[in-house]
């Protein structure tokens, strides 16, 4: 039930019902033109796909039934965990801790690396599970990923670094091409799960759209977040693909 509470406090601390919206904090600098690798707003609906997911999974877990399922009980708690940690990324955004809220959500990436990796130790037997539980869990990850991204140059504009310019635009490149091997790394390390691999270029696609079609434009930050969405989804097809002709 703690996933359930604090998945609903999250929800409405996002200023989704109430409060400030995440955009519009800290003088919008978390909003769609303040950085070079912020999301378009159209790209945030995935968290309305994520807490629906994660309420039914914290329901799922409080079920008496579910006290003695093994596969549950490797992740339970760490679940929990990240929930918490959600909402705490979600308060220290509304309070305008951006260096906090990175460090934050780099926690969150750690903690659903680890739920993932115990969950590939004893794999799904229904839809349900596939879907519902590691299917959620994937996408949370994927986005938690270009969320610490945009966080990250949200920080650095609280802290005085300029949000355009030349080496504004560099430094997207880098975290471009970081990304695009997290995407990697994450492929592999996960065996080719597809959810991750969709939450992180699904971010990283709105991205390019935004830089190529908004404010502030830049076609070279355009091109590489789109090269990184495309690289993330192709490293995790291939190393599932070969995973199952392994089998």
């Amino acid at each position: 039930m703690s996933v359930v509470i604090a998945v609903v406090v999250s929800f409405l601390g996002s200023g989704a019902v109430v409060g400030t919206p995440v955009s519009e904090v800290a003088n919008g600098v978390l909003d769609s033109d303040a950085t070079l690798v912020a999301p378009g707003g159209a790209a945030f609906i995935i968290w309305g796909v994520i807490y629906t997911g994660l309420l039914l999974l914290g329901i799922n877990q409080a079920m008496p039934w579910r006290a003695q399922d093994s596969r549950q009980r490797r992740a339970g708690w760490l679940i929990v965990a990240s929930a918490l940690l959600n909402a705490a990324w979600i308060a220290a955004v509304q309070l305008a801790w951006l260096v906090v809220s990175v460090l934050l959500l780099v926690a969150l990436v750690a903690v659903l690396v680890l739920i993932l990796a115990r969950l590939n130790e004893q794999p799904a037997t229904t839809r349900y599970e596939r879907v519902m539980i590691d299917g959620t869990l994937g996408l949370y990850l994927g986005w938690a990923c270009i969320a610490t991204v945009a966080n990250s140059a949200a920080a650095g504009i609280s802290v005085g670094i300029d949000a355009l310019g030349t080496l504004a635009t560099a430094l997207a490149v880098v975290v471009l091409v970081v990304a695009a091997l997290v995407g990697i790394v994450l492929a592999i390390g996960l065996k080719g799960r597809i959810a991750p691999a969709i939450g992180l270029a699904w971010g990283l696609a709105w991205v390019a759209i935004e830089r190529a079609t908004g404010i502030p434009e830049s076609t070279i930050v355009a091109v590489f977040a789109a090269l990184a969405a495309v690289i993330t989804m192709v490293a995790a097809i291939v190393v599932r693909s070969r995973a199952s002709q392994q089998q």
